[in-house]
């Protein structure tokens, strides 16, 4: 099963997946396969041992590239999971949220 479908600070159930659209998961996908290639390119660059500020530019934009993910994730995450289980009366899934807000905010 894909980590990135379900909810991994809780129990997974099938009801815990993720609700993305086929254009948000295509995008999500491509932004991070662009990732992947940008982290086995800095593994070549340490390996030819690039100038270090070449190598932390690319790191950089490696952050910036998962900073961007996360913000189309936790936006799917707020529109779809999080108000779903409000509207069903689910008041527990704050809490939960709270806790992941904390881990991404470290």
């Amino acid at each position: 099963m894909n980590p990135m479908m379900t909810k991994p600070s809780t129990p997974s159930t099938e009801s815990n997946k993720t609700h993305h659209l086929d254009k948000t998961k295509s995008n999500l996908i491509n932004r991070l396969s662009r990732i992947e290639g940008q982290v086995r390119g800095v593994r070549a660059m340490v390996e030819r041992e690039v100038y270090c500020d070449d190598v932390l530019n690319q790191i950089a934009a490696i952050h910036a590239a998962l900073n961007g993910v996360e913000k189309l994730i936790l936006e799917g995450h707020l529109k779809n999971c999080i108000y779903e289980r409000i509207q069903s009366g689910d008041k527990e899934v704050i809490d939960e949220f709270m806790v992941t807000i904390r881990k991404i905010m470290k």
